[in-house]
């Protein structure tokens, strides 16, 4: 069992950044790999990002690529997506998530998940 708590979440003109927190606790959760998701209103969850514990393998989103980073202090068990020159279509909430494999980018291949944090970006 792993549980995943977001924080960092507000609202930020365009062009702006922000910096998402994930703990992560549980006996295991060295053994996961980490992703970020987001959802915004009316659209289906997509993937952001991910990392892999263990070896801190990233990948990154197409649409986030170069502007997002996403990091690990293990010792804290805890994930950051840093977000740089953030747009409106940035708008949504974003999900922390564990995953048992890294490389997985559809939703349903994440076993547990935290409640969300809202980001808004403004023009």
């Amino acid at each position: 069992q792993v549980q995943v708590v977001e924080s960092g979440g507000g609202q930020v003109q365009a062009g702006g950044s922000l910096r998402l927190s994930c703990a992560a606790s549980g006996r295991t959760v060295s053994r996961y790999a980490m992703g970020w998701f987001r959802q915004a209103p009316g659209k289906e969850r997509e993937f952001v990002a991910a990392i892999n514990w263990s070896d801190s393998r990233t990948s990154y989103a197409d649409s986030v690529k170069g502007r997002f980073t996403i990091s690990a202090v293990n010792a804290k068990n805890t994930v950051y997506l840093q977000m740089y020159s953030l747009k409106p279509e940035d708008t949504a909430v974003y999900y922390c998530a564990a995953d048992t494999r890294f490389g997985d980018i559809r939703s349903y291949d994440y076993d547990y998940w935290g409640q969300g944090t809202q980001v808004t970006v403004s023009s």
